[in-house]
């Protein structure tokens, strides 16, 4: 055998090795080098870029520098959870693009002009509810239309049981370590099923400061933590929940809550996957869609106090079912649910840990007889989940995930409960176990506490 630089002889026939030329090497690293869907070289490009901006003293908020920064650093928090041993596959991405901001920022660990640009862009520019909105109209046009209605008919079941059950233990846990049965439900449950902070929390706060005769903000110092600490249970357990569906995939639907019929005709999703030639109208239009039907929401709350996110909710529902869309426009909604999903929900989570998850508060609740009440609570409400949804004829795995979102820190929580179970298409059932399921239970309890004391 002889070797020259280009080729090599076998039984003296010459064979000729392609040279790979620098440019080939760099596209490789280009492509197959990345933190989270970031090329390392491009990610590596808007850290330095950053660090020259923060060095400067001044962090612009203009979505342009915004978007460049919140990918940054919640792809990386992302990505530093997926690569942790063990943990990595239980959720630990979506957790710490949540929960290491806020600890970098109550530790003064993250420069104070991301901290300050970051808070006023997610305040002013409310893209959380862009973010949802585009995965719940993107999640329902793809949904096949019987699944759909059999779905929302089913979920209310399983959800309700859950929280009988959970409410249950939760109290029977917190009567056992010798906490108050007031306390208990009041400043522990009702706070883990309420709905997240602005739809559950700060009601919550504001009729326990009414009826009881105690400050606001001492209510909210009290009841927020228990919120967050919920929260942050359902995410570990939708993460375990997701390893568990990848061992039995008999238990889940992979997203779908309802097992398709055999020889049923509409039993596959009535829009597929875009195969690739939705053009830039249709995906443009698709996103239009998913803003103009939340606006029909923000007037349904103007009129009759109904939640935006549900409003809109149910209207897409009711498009779906009439077909009030083409086939097209339905490619073009996926298409936008499906970048949203990849490319907007670790930056957005990273927003939330910076500009709404208060630290101090979710360490101060970090007590045992708190923690054991509260994921005895979460942990029976998704195990009921499972076993009815099991039960009716659900995937059991999907319907306890949907049951996770009941005790999460509300959008936010579902974003983050959702991804760690890689499950994103159960938004709408998410929004419906999290913002109306939530409403009926500070409605029915507060209701219940102003008879108390009476």
């Amino acid at each position: 055998m002889s070797t020259t630089d280009d080729s090599f002889t076998v039984n003296h026939e010459p064979i000729n090795i392609p040279k790979t030329s620098l440019r080939e090497k760099w596209w490789h690293i280009m492509d197959s080098w990345k933190i989270g869907i970031i090329p390392l070289p491009l990610f590596l490009l808007a850290g330095a870029l950053i660090a020259i901006d923060c060095l400067g003293g001044k962090l612009p908020s203009d979505i342009v520098v915004m978007v460049a920064t919140l990918a940054f650093f919640g792809f990386a928090c992302g990505e530093f959870g997926k690569r942790l041993p063990i943990v990595g596959k239980f959720g630990a991405a979506a957790i710490c693009a949540t929960f290491i901001p806020s600890a970098l920022v109550y530790y003064g660990l993250l420069p104070d002009v991301v901290v300050e640009s970051t808070t006023k862009f997610y305040k002013s520019t409310n893209i959380l509810y862009l973010y949802i909105c585009c995965i719940i109209v993107g999640s329902i046009m793809s949904m096949n239309r019987t699944t759909l209605i059999q779905g929302f008919l089913r979920i209310f079941f399983p959800m309700l049981c859950g929280e009988v059950v959970g409410m249950v233990v939760g109290m029977g846990v917190g009567m056992a370590l010798g906490l108050e049965p007031f306390q208990i439900f009041f400043f522990i449950i009702l706070p883990i099923m309420a709905g997240g902070v602005g739809e559950g929390a700060i009601p919550l706060s504001i009729g326990y400061a009414t009826l009881l005769h105690m400050d606001q903000g001492v209510a909210l110092g009290r009841v927020l933590p228990m919120v967050m600490l919920g929260g942050l249970t359902a995410i570990v357990i939708s993460g375990c929940l997701n390893q568990l569906g990848k061992r039995y995939p008999h238990l889940t639907g992979e997203g779908q809550l309802m097992p398709a019929r055999d020889g049923e005709p509409d039993s596959a999703p009535d829009a597929a996957v875009s195969s690739g030639k939705t053009d830039v109208t249709t995906i443009a239009s698709g996103a239009l869609l998913a803003v103009l039907l939340y606006m029909l929401g923000m007037l349904g709350y103007k009129l009759i106090g109904l939640p935006a996110p549900v409003g809109m909710l149910f209207i897409a529902v009711f498009i779906k079912l009439v077909n009030g869309v083409s086939p097209r426009l339905l490619d073009g909604s996926q298409v936008v649910y499906k970048f949203f999903q990849t490319a907007v929900t670790y930056p957005v989570l990273f927003a939330v840990g910076v500009a709404i998850t208060p630290w101090n508060e979710l360490m101060a609740a970090f007590t045992i007889s708190n923690l054991l009440v509260i994921v005895s609570t979460v942990s029976a409400l998704v195990a009921t989940g499972f076993f009815v949804g099991k039960k009716i004829g659900m995937h059991p795995i999907d319907v306890a995930i949907v049951s996770c979102c009941q005790s999460g820190q509300g959008g936010t929580g579902d974003v983050a409960i959702l991804t760690a179970g890689n499950r994103m298409s159960l938004m709408p059932f998410a929004q419906i176990a999290t913002r109306i399921g939530g409403a009926i239970n500070v409605a029915l309890s507060l209701l219940i506490l102003s008879k108390f004391l009476a």
